[in-house]
């Protein structure tokens, strides 16, 4: 009887070591890999802006990034205001699964630069300006916000994930020169996990 038993132990003790090694050939991206690099596509192709961020897992829950944005578009038919932006951020996953993927949701602070026209002036006709003239007018200033989004890993350890966010200035929002009360914070990102 007691045979019976050690082998019974033996036995679900080696179903289990097989069964973990299995699992961590079916998720390589799960093991030893805590740290990724991105680039916002939908920034780069719509905004003509350059976008990367690293990202830091902290454990299966959770991670911790930063986000460097800089404007390089002067196309007058894009208004896009933000010319700059470093964004430090913390998310929290709700994935079953390690390796911080899947729904998120995330807090953020973003230290951004917004440059807008002013026109101080009557009225506007054929890109003429009459009784008046227009001024750059450039604020720099903070914001908290949230994004929520997801994160999806391949097994070659790319990244790709979508999110979308909304924040409000802290400092500034008294300026009735430009419109920076609300920052967005958002995209598609393609990236690799190291």
């Amino acid at each position: 009887m007691k045979i019976k038993k050690t082998t019974l132990l033996v036995f679900l003790f080696v179903s289990t070591v097989i069964f973990a090694q299995n699992k961590e050939e079916k998720y390589p991206q799960d093991i030893d890999k805590k740290h990724e690099v991105k680039i916002n596509t939908f920034s780069l192709i719509a905004l003509s802006s350059l976008n990367v961020s690293y990202e830091s897992l902290i454990h299966k829950n959770s991670s911790f990034g930063l986000d460097l944005f800089l404007n390089f578009n002067n196309d007058s038919d894009i208004n896009f205001p933000r010319q700059f932006s470093l964004t430090p951020y913390y998310r929290w996953f709700f994935s079953e699964k390690f390796a911080a993927r899947g729904f998120f949701v995330e807090a953020f602070g973003m230290l951004n630069t917004q440059k807008d026209s002013y026109y101080n002036g009557n009225s506007i006709e054929n890109d003429w300006l009459f009784d008046g003239r227009s001024e750059d007018i450039q604020v720099t200033d903070f914001a908290l916000g949230i994004s929520a989004g997801g994160k999806f890993i391949t097994r070659k350890n790319f990244v790709a994930e979508v999110y979308l966010g909304i924040g409000r200035n802290l400092f500034n929002s008294d300026t009735n020169l430009i419109n920076t009360n609300i920052v967005t914070r958002g995209g598609i990102s393609l990236g690799y996990r190291f």
